[in-house]
């Protein structure tokens, strides 16, 4: 799994800015990994919910963290535990989010050199998870209140790639909400769903005007590549 990026500000001010980055742990055991899709969408939610976490605001422990993350790129890396290493990354100051056979731990934002020994032990590449049955179906009418997070066809990435990725399409999307339907959508919990786009779709996807990100290119994919765009939830009615 990867480090990751994308960019929300102008590049000299992104890039002067100290830089943090978010940490996501999957839990991967030897028996009964969890689905791809389910670690994808439990990642989305779990930034999230770190952002709207009582200590991510105001005056709270992680404000200052969070507020010092979103001053820089909006970095996230995705690393494996299992065992005891996912026991280890339990006890530090999280938030774990389960999502049908996943659970994801997210972290108070860390500055890019400075991990907690028990995270930064942890690995960051070699691991693709699958879909046992497939990917899931793209629904003609997703359900009311529930976002999309499409990912582009054309692109090959590691699932912790594509973790990082609907992470920096979740938050994108909630910037660009007005606040009745932020509160809508997290009082709620936040539903989602993330899909890959029907090729045919895609081009229009891209060009609709919705968050879409771009990747800064660190990693797997070429810079300014087109990862996520992330689609408002529908409105019932």
């Amino acid at each position: 799994m990867t480090s990751d990026a994308t960019d929300l500000r102008p590049s000299d001010a992104r890039d002067a800015a100290p830089q943090f980055v978010l940490p996501l742990v999957v839990r991967v055991e030897k028996t009964g990994p969890p689905h791809r899709t389910d670690a994808l969408e439990a990642a989305a939610r779990a930034v999230l919910v770190m952002l709207t976490d009582e200590r991510s605001v105001g005056d709270g422990e992680w404000a200052g963290a969070v507020r010092d993350w979103q001053d820089g790129r909006i970095r996230k890396v995705v690393r494996r535990a299992r065992g005891a290493e996912w026991r280890r990354a339990e006890r530090l100051p999280g938030i774990t989010v389960t999502g049908g056979t996943a659970d994801v731990r997210v972290f108070p934002p860390v500055p890019l050199d400075g991990w907690p020994k028990d995270l930064a032990r942890l690995q960051v590449s070699g691991t693709e998870l699958e879909d046992p049955a497939g990917l899931p179906g793209v629904e003609q009418e997703p359900a009311p209140g529930r976002a999309v997070l499409w990912l582009n066809p054309g692109l090959r990435m590691s699932t912790g790639k594509e973790m990082a990725q609907v992470g920096h399409g979740a938050q994108l999307l909630w910037y660009a909400m007005d606040e009745p339907v932020r509160k809508s959508w997290q009082d709620a919990g936040f539903p989602l769903v993330v899909r890959t786009a029907p090729p045919a779709r895609w081009p229009g996807l891209a060009a609709s005007g919705r968050p879409v990100v771009r990747d800064a290119g660190f990693t797997e994919i070429a810079p300014g590549s087109c990862t996520v765009v992330a689609d408002f939830p529908v409105r019932a009615g």
